[in-house]
């Protein structure tokens, strides 16, 4: 690319001056094949990684509770019409599953369910963070969107922060996509981690699925997304992450494909325009990759994941369970923690903790 030059001297100038690149100057970037500019990327982001969050990367792993679904997603592995085993964890099976995985070490949970008010409703999701907070320092969830006053009161049971992708940002793909359930409103869950926020929730993070529609205007409105966020709600710990679609469940769409370059790009450039944001980097990435990327300006890894109702300790509910989606990274907890210290990382297992009064 001609302007390669000019288009790093524009990012070092914005980065010094806090200020954003112009979309132009990002589709630019996205669009690049130049390796030198990609070199120049990985180390402006590397630079002011070490400057915001020094060598420290911190795990934390999913837990599902239950697999119901009342939307349609036509890509997703819990769609409400497939004829899978739906399963649900009880209060005994959740502290079971609690337990086995407090033992790897992981200090940081995020609990999940599929999209389904009646099967799990904010009663039982407060149960389950009662139950979550016995053994983990720092707990979150990723479920269907909540009204504010229902963040407010699982905030009061424990719940640290909340997770929400909007999947994409290309309104006639998401209907598309969404065929039928309250997912289907876009604008609700626009407005979803406003919600959060609102009710005082202290961690957000958002993004898109990667694969579903054009991933160089996901991204773009995700971070015109997360401005509005920060200037409204400026107190709270936001943080970005960017799954790459998988083939499951019998939906393939090859069109909006995303290579590892342009994952590197995305997560370069996130780091450029938002210094402080936190980056996760999930196990749908593989090993190698993940290996990789922890140098590029990411914060946040899944380690020891099972993406299974029950798939941690031996509930009897493995077997039966179908998974959102694949792990690619199945390596165990410690595994993680070795290749992070041999990268001169800090693994870091709590990174907050709530001291009782006296």
């Amino acid at each position: 690319m001609n302007n390669t030059k000019s288009i790093t001297k524009s990012i070092t100038k914005c980065i010094t001056k806090r200020n954003t690149i112009s979309n132009t100057a990002i589709l630019d970037i996205f669009n690049s094949s130049d390796p030198g500019l990609l070199e120049q990327l990985a180390r402006e982001a590397q630079s002011l990684t070490r400057q915001y969050f020094g060598r420290a990367i911190s795990l934390y792993a999913p837990l599902y509770l239950s697999n119901y679904c009342a939307n349609q997603c036509v890509y997703c592995g819990f769609h409400a019409g497939r004829a899978i085993p739906r399963l649900k964890l009880d209060a005994a099976d959740i502290e079971r599953e609690c337990r086995a995985l407090a033992q790897t070490g992981i200090q940081s949970l995020l609990l999940l369910t599929g999209e389904s008010r009646r099967h799990t409703p904010p009663e039982y999701l407060e149960q389950a963070l009662k139950i979550a907070g016995k053994y983990f320092a720092n707990v979150s969830i990723e479920v269907y969107p909540l009204e504010t006053a229902e963040y407010a009161r699982l905030r009061a049971a424990g719940c640290d922060g909340m997770t929400v992708f909007q999947e994409t940002y290309d309104r006639e793909r998401y209907q598309l996509l969404h065929p039928a359930g309250r997912k289907r409103d876009y604008d609700y869950r626009y407005q979803t981690p406003r919600r959060a926020a609102q009710a005082g929730l202290r961690q957000i993070t958002l993004g898109p699925l990667l694969g579903l529609s054009d991933w160089r205007q996901d991204v773009l409105a995700l971070y015109d997304h997360l401005r509005g966020l920060e200037k409204e709600f400026p107190g709270v710990d936001y943080a970005l992450s960017f799954p790459r679609l998988q083939k499951l469940g019998g939906y393939d769409d090859s069109g909006y494909l995303v290579g590892d370059a342009d994952m590197v790009k995305i997560i370069c450039c996130t780091r450029l325009l938002f210094p402080r944001v936190g980056i996760n980097l999930s196990t749908r990435e593989s090993a190698a990759f993940r290996d990789r990327a922890v140098s590029f300006g990411v914060t946040k890894i899944s380690a020891g994941s099972s993406t299974a109702v029950g798939g941690y300790a031996d509930t009897g509910h493995r077997a039966e369970s179908k998974c959102q989606f694949e792990i690619n990274d199945e390596r165990p907890v410690n595994a993680i923690k070795t290749m992070l210290e041999r990268q001169g990382f800090d693994p870091v297992f709590t990174d907050w903790r709530c001291l009782a009064a006296g």
